[in-house]
């Protein structure tokens, strides 16, 4: 997915995906709305914080908009391989990727709530619209 861009080696100056991301679309000419999305895309800004990284990471807003939430809850519902999960499952996953010291299963506990928060709300949205994704 697009907004995983930031895992390219090539690009990967800060070794935070989500801002090397943003900063390597803006370097493109990318809409400074998709670089905003990408920079906060799964509550970046909590891991942001550990990695001390939150003063590069302000150079966007987080809009906090449907359109952000149902960005998180497709990195939270899909896995590594691009196959439906469930949030838990997600959740689980990448604590196991990454081992119990690593600084991404110390964020992802942060997150949780916040990343459960915005795939409900995403859910809930497309269960109103009719939309069958499960």
């Amino acid at each position: 997915m697009l907004h995983d861009v930031g895992y390219s080696p090539g690009i990967a100056h800060t070794r935070f995906h989500p801002l090397d991301g943003a900063r390597h679309l803006r370097e493109l000419g990318a809409d400074a709305r998709l670089c905003a999305l990408v920079a906060h895309h799964s509550c970046a800004y909590r891991e942001s914080e550990l990695r001390g990284l939150s003063a590069e990471l302000a150079e966007w807003v987080d809009e906090e908009t449907p359109l952000r939430d149902a960005l998180w809850w497709a990195d939270m519902t899909t896995s590594p391989d691009g196959l439906p999960v469930a949030f838990d499952e997600r959740i689980k996953e990448i604590q196991e990727r990454y081992g119990p010291q690593d600084v991404v299963t110390f964020f992802i506990r942060q997150a949780e709530p916040e990343l459960r928060g915005a795939v409900e709300r995403t859910a809930a949205r497309l269960r109103a619209a009719g939309i069958a994704y499960e």
